[in-house]
């Protein structure tokens, strides 16, 4: 029963908190005029060109994973890693942070890769990934300092006048993320904790975590690294050509959104809807974008990018179909 409440509390939780926020934003939100802004007032070559930086995010992902997983003894295939990563991020938009067990059962059922090992890399994976965020952040901030004071001394707003701005429904739902975030987070401690009954599972998970010190290719994991950063970057940054009212606010703009949304999507909502679009949202007015306008960028933007990580989900699922197991083959020759 407990286990019960806890899944249901995994699954409904993230479901109710982003519909929650996505309904007070777009509350009284004439959706009708999203379909002009669709046929006429959208440069869809930018979409479409936005679109293999995407794929290749993910694609760098699975290539990366793959080097972190030959110095524990598993030598995935590359089309099988990079399949589940496919899968992954279309089943995070299901059960959020789930896609992380999904990608390790994938390797496990078709490459007979050790479920264990493979969780130690993702939390590898994840705490480089976070670190490189952390970097960025702090980067960004410096680069920003004096576009923000410019923007102040230009506009007269204080501080104060601009904390002002948020509503108190505003900071209600920034408490909400943040709790929630941290609810979570203890809920999915408590389902890895399962693993520390065991010991072998335990130093499984452990050689997982320092694999990345005996890669082979440094030079090639780092470029992977970067890889999934950049094009996750300019999957976003190519959205800004598609809206005249985005277009010409610059690459800095871009940065500073695109770090505060992957920020925000720390709290598990399906591909950060809600918290996502709250944090873009209110950047883009920051930066002179009219209410009105940043709201049908970071629906529009946030809508077909998710399409687009299902569409390549479900590719990954249909190719691993006729994908054959290395587990099935070795027992047949034996």
């Amino acid at each position: 029963m407990k286990a019960l409440a806890n899944n249901i509390i995994r699954i409904v939780l993230p479901l109710v908190l982003g519909g929650a926020i996505l309904y007070w934003m777009y509350r009284g939100f004439d959706f009708r005029r999203i379909e002009n802004v669709l046929l006429h007032d959208m440069n869809w070559t930018w979409m479409l060109l936005s679109f293999p930086f995407g794929i290749s995010a993910q694609m760098f992902r699975g290539w990366r994973w793959k080097q972190t997983l030959e110095p524990i003894g598993e030598h995935p295939r590359n089309s099988t890693s990079v399949y589940s990563i496919f899968i992954s991020y279309a089943a995070s938009l299901i059960i959020p942070r789930s896609g992380e067990f999904a990608r390790c059962g994938v390797l496990k059922r078709y490459d007979g890769v050790s479920f264990t090992k493979a969780i130690g890399t993702v939390v590898t994976e994840r705490a480089i990934d976070s670190l490189l965020v952390l970097i960025v952040t702090g980067i960004t901030l410096i680069m920003q300092l004096k576009v923000f004071a410019t923007f102040f001394d230009r506009t007269g707003t204080s501080i104060d006048s601009l904390l002002k701005r948020f509503s108190i429904t505003g900071y209600i739902v920034t408490a909400i993320c943040g709790i929630s975030a941290i609810i979570l987070l203890h809920l999915l401690l408590r389902k890895l904790s399962f693993y520390d009954r065991v010991k072998r599972t335990l130093k499984d998970i452990w050689r997982g975590v320092v694999s990345v010190k005996n890669v082979k290719n440094i030079p090639l994991f780092i470029f992977y690294t970067f890889g999934i950063w950049g094009s996750y970057f300019l999957h976003y940054y190519l959205t800004f050509f598609c809206f005249d009212f985005t277009s010409n606010l610059g690459l800095e703009c871009a940065l500073v959104t695109f770090v505060v949304g992957s920020i925000a999507v720390i709290v598990p909502t399906p591909n950060g809807a809600g918290p996502w679009h709250f944090a873009v949202k209110t950047m883009l007015i920051l930066y002179g974008v009219v209410d009105e306008k940043a709201l049908y960028f970071v629906l529009i933007v946030h809508t077909i990018q998710t399409i687009l990580v299902i569409l390549i989900g479900i590719y990954g699922w249909v190719a691993l179909s006729f994908t054959k197991r290395n587990i099935i083959d070795s027992l047949q020759e034996n």
